[in-house]
């Protein structure tokens, strides 16, 4: 009988009032009770009976299997269909009770975010590293707005140098048909031809810039946000069972109340787990990623400022030495994309 008193103790849930205080337990918890009848304790398919015209039997001749004792009779084993029908409402089960865990979560959380959102409710704060979550949001959103800006000088640069090229073969060809005026249209051709080549160096080091940036922004960074999530939502679970427990510590502290006092308490330490794991995790994440931003960026920054200064001085000499220098290899010409670098 207690056994039974504890095990509906511990499945009903007790209702929040406007004022979110916790109210009395009802009576009678009929819907819980009703869905686990249906779910849990459906027919016995393994049971049977066997029909007999002897041994005192009833007067329909049917004797329950369970009171046939030392006769030598043995129940027939389950039919495959009966030991399917079992596995399925094993399956029913477990899926009713990944729903009900995943609605309960949901509804305290839930009620959490709006407390907090209307000011009602008390949040676990870590000032220092929500700084830093906030400061990595705004850093993101800058490169972004860089890398979007790399893409486009790119893209322009490109028409830029596919219209030297051109220009160049235009100037080429007449220098052949105009005999007087040969000299001063191979010259131009000569210029717009050195001009293009060095536009293919310039791009092959914007490119690896635009490259670099994309991984920062786009991988690394992504990545410790994600985890920044999962560290967030691990916060809000965290505050809505710890507020969980300590609206039911403050009620009344009868026998179904202590029962659900101890799952909550449970349920509040795993979330607490969870949350501490988290934390540690986006520490450790943020202080990689700046150490991993500044180096990445040296590097990215070095690069664009030395190329671009040796394109517009007309070094081609500098120019070269500059993709060496960071390991970047020009493809052949011909590519009909505008990035012809390769990373080694």
């Amino acid at each position: 009988m207690t056994d039974g008193l504890m095990s509906k103790a511990a499945t009903m849930e007790i209702p929040i009032n406007g004022t979110g205080d916790t109210g009395s337990l009802p009576e009678d918890d009929g819907l819980e009770q009703d869905l686990q009848q249906v779910m849990v304790s459906g027919p016995n398919l393994n049971e049977t009976s066997i029909v007999s015209g002897g041994y005192g039997g009833t007067a329909e001749g049917i004797i329950p299997t369970s009171s046939v004792k030392g006769s030598g009779l043995h129940p027939p084993h389950p039919s495959p269909l009966a030991a399917g029908d079992e596995a399925t409402r094993g399956i029913a089960v477990e899926k009713f009770d990944i729903v009900k865990k995943w609605g309960i979560n949901t509804y305290k959380c839930t009620k959490q975010l709006i407390s907090e959102r209307f000011g009602r409710g008390s949040r676990t704060v870590d000032l220092e590293l929500e700084t830093q979550i906030e400061l990595l949001r705004d850093t993101k959103r800058k490169y972004e707005c860089v890398l979007q800006l790399a893409r486009a000088l790119t893209h322009h640069f490109y028409s830029l140098v596919q219209t030297q090229h051109a220009l160049g073969d235009a100037f080429s060809d007449l220098s052949q048909k105009s005999p007087e005026l040969q000299e001063e249209f191979g010259c131009n051709a000569e210029t717009q031809k050195l001009l293009c080549k060095n536009g293919e160096t310039l791009l092959g080091a914007v490119n690896f810039f635009v490259s670099s940036i994309n991984t920062l922004v786009n991988k690394t960074m992504e990545d410790t946000l994600m985890t920044v999530k999962q560290y967030e939502t691990a916060r809000l679970e965290y505050d809505a069972y710890r507020t969980d427990l300590e609206e039911l510590s403050m009620g009344p502290r009868d026998a179904s109340t202590l029962c659900r006092l101890e799952a909550a308490q449970s349920h509040f330490q795993s979330h607490k787990g969870k949350y501490e794991k988290l934390r540690a995790d986006v520490a450790v994440k943020l202080k990689f990623l700046e150490e991993n931003k500044i180096k990445v960026m040296h590097k990215q920054l070095l690069l664009f400022h030395n190329a671009v200064s040796a394109y517009f001085a007309g070094n081609q000499q500098q120019l070269a030495q500059t993709l060496r220098q960071f390991n970047i290899q020009l493809k052949t010409p011909g590519a009909e994309k505008p990035s012809w670098l390769e990373e080694q």
